[in-house]
């Protein structure tokens, strides 16, 4: 059974990781573990910064947004001989398991881990993506879109003062995962995500037949990944006769205080955690399928590509008729 239990945040934070660290500290020491945690990402292993958590270090932090161990894009990890490096760091402080609190890229940074360390190594999904295989929800997901959600509502109250379009740029580099449940909760008129290219006549058809039906405001939710907001937004002035204007609403998706959901997702992920931990099993990560949190294959999470749901666009058309 692990003594010492290790925690690391790597790459982009999420709303509700703290709630995961505090959830992960807590679990393990009623289950007699010591717990150690890695600051600043891959870089604290590297460097072996780390601090020790206890049950009232972590106290107050399950509301707070970002993570108290803070974090880096450190490409270094990425470089020969960095996991055998990070492996010491491991050994050094005797952890025999590392609960990784990220995305993708953090559980591939993991396994890489994995081949250099005996430690057991655990993935708890945290990022407002939402794209890690093998589970149907992220810690911070929910809270992104909540946040997302409750600034366009506000773009729409001028949207229809002003009878103007507006385009909303939501995160989203690669994945849509984000911008389709934003654009379904707000009534967007029109949704772009990388994963179902629409170009600028279609886009412009259909505002024209919102127009013909008296609709002369509109919202269209963009995901980043789908490209140049800036040049679409000038495009689509030049398409129609209402004004057109971009908001871009950038990092504060990924801050302020956790949802109910995405603290309760922590907590119980952190949970499944430890206990995979108790039994003693590694490479692994934590999801929820169909409601129920279970551990699955690591490489499996990293590695594979999780599918959205295109048949949603269906819901949203309708709704936005």
């Amino acid at each position: 059974m692990a003594k010492i239990v290790g925690v690391v945040t790597p790459g982009g934070d999420a709303p509700g990781m703290n709630a995961a660290i505090r959830g992960v500290t807590r679990i393990a020491h009623a289950k007699g573990f010591q717990v150690l945690g890695f600051e600043r990402g891959w870089d604290g292993l590297l460097t072996n910064s780390a601090k020790k958590l206890t049950p009232r270090s972590v106290g107050g932090i399950i509301q707070s947004g970002g993570t108290i161990l803070h974090t880096l894009r450190c490409q270094s990890f990425e470089e020969e001989g960095a996991a055998e490096k990070g492996a010491e760091t491991l050994s050094i402080n005797n952890v025999d398991a590392l609960i990784v609190i990220g995305g993708d890229g953090s559980f591939k940074g993991a396994l890489d881990l994995s081949v250099e360390s005996d430690a057991l190594m655990i993935g708890i999904p945290a990022t407002i993506d939402n794209d890690v295989f093998g589970t149907d929800e992220t810690i911070g997901f929910d809270t992104a879109v909540n946040t997302a959600v409750s600034a366009i509502d506000k773009i729409r109250d001028t949207a229809i003062s002003h009878e103007r379009i507006f385009i909303v740029e939501v995160m989203g580099r690669k994945r849509g995962f984000l911008a389709l449940e934003v654009g379904i909760c707000v009534g967007a008129e029109v949704i772009l995500i990388p994963e179902r290219p629409m170009s600028l006549a279609d886009i412009a058809k259909v505002m024209d037949e919102n127009a013909k039906k008296g609709k002369r405001a509109g919202i269209i939710v963009a995901a980043e990944g789908c490209g140049n907001t800036h040049k679409l937004a000038q495009e689509m002035q030049q398409q129609t006769e209402s004004e057109v204007r971009l908001s871009i609403l950038g990092y504060a998706q990924r801050g302020g205080s956790p949802t109910a959901r995405s603290r309760l997702l922590a907590s119980l992920f952190a949970q499944k955690a430890v206990d995979l931990i108790c039994q003693g099993q590694g490479n692994m990560a934590i999801g929820l399928e169909n409601g129920a949190v279970v551990g699955y294959d690591l490489e499996k999470a990293a590695r594979d590509s999780k599918p959205i749901d295109l048949r949603l666009f269906d819901v949203a058309d309708m709704l936005a008729t």
